[in-house]
């Protein structure tokens, strides 16, 4: 064997190396993200106008780890008697805090509640017509579509507990249109 093909073989040898060592950057890249990040569609249009039916979006399943969800973020949760359903709403009352609804107005611990967004005056109160206090680990969530939509004034979801939640709607990525942070 000469010293040229000698070297080739030693060049292919690190060509090789290389581009199995980016390989297994990226397979690891995309497992974190996979650990990390999930992608989750929209099942109907209870969040509209903020989300529509079947956007996609990416929901954050680390940072709740670290930091408390905030008033206003959207949350994925699952639901207590469907298996393999989430439901996506937007969170209005943290834990400790008392809410009622009443003439169509949301009121935290006796204060009516401002929005930046309009959604509308709530026709039904369901369990928040009397105030509700929530305990430390629960949060009153609502759907932005309040007039056509089920959510924790409702017994089949009511309070949702912080270790229910799987994580913090992030960014609608489909369609491009639409795509951005939530």
């Amino acid at each position: 064997m000469g010293r040229r093909e000698a070297k080739r073989k030693s060049q292919s040898r690190v060509v090789a190396g290389w581009l199995i060592f980016i390989l297994f950057i990226i397979l690891a890249i995309l497992l974190v993200i996979r650990m990390v990040n999930e992608r989750i569609v929209m099942p109907d249009s209870s969040m509209y106008p903020t989300l529509q039916e079947k956007d996609v979006l990416l929901v954050d399943k680390v940072s709740y780890h670290f930091t408390d969800p905030k008033r206003f973020d959207v949350v994925v949760f699952p639901s207590k008697y469907q298996e393999n359903t989430n439901y996506i709403k937007r969170i209005i009352a943290l834990p400790g805090e008392t809410i009622q609804i009443t003439d169509g107005k949301i009121y935290i611990n006796g204060s009516e509640l401002t929005e930046a967004e309009d959604y509308g005056t709530i026709e039904n109160p369901g369990l928040a017509y009397q105030a509700i206090t929530l305990r430390t680990n629960e949060f009153f969530v609502m759907s932005d579509n309040r007039s056509d939509s089920t959510d924790s004034r409702e017994p089949s979801i009511s309070n949702v507990e912080t270790d229910q939640i799987i994580g913090k709607v992030l960014f609608t990525v489909w369609p491009l249109k639409d795509f951005g942070p939530v």
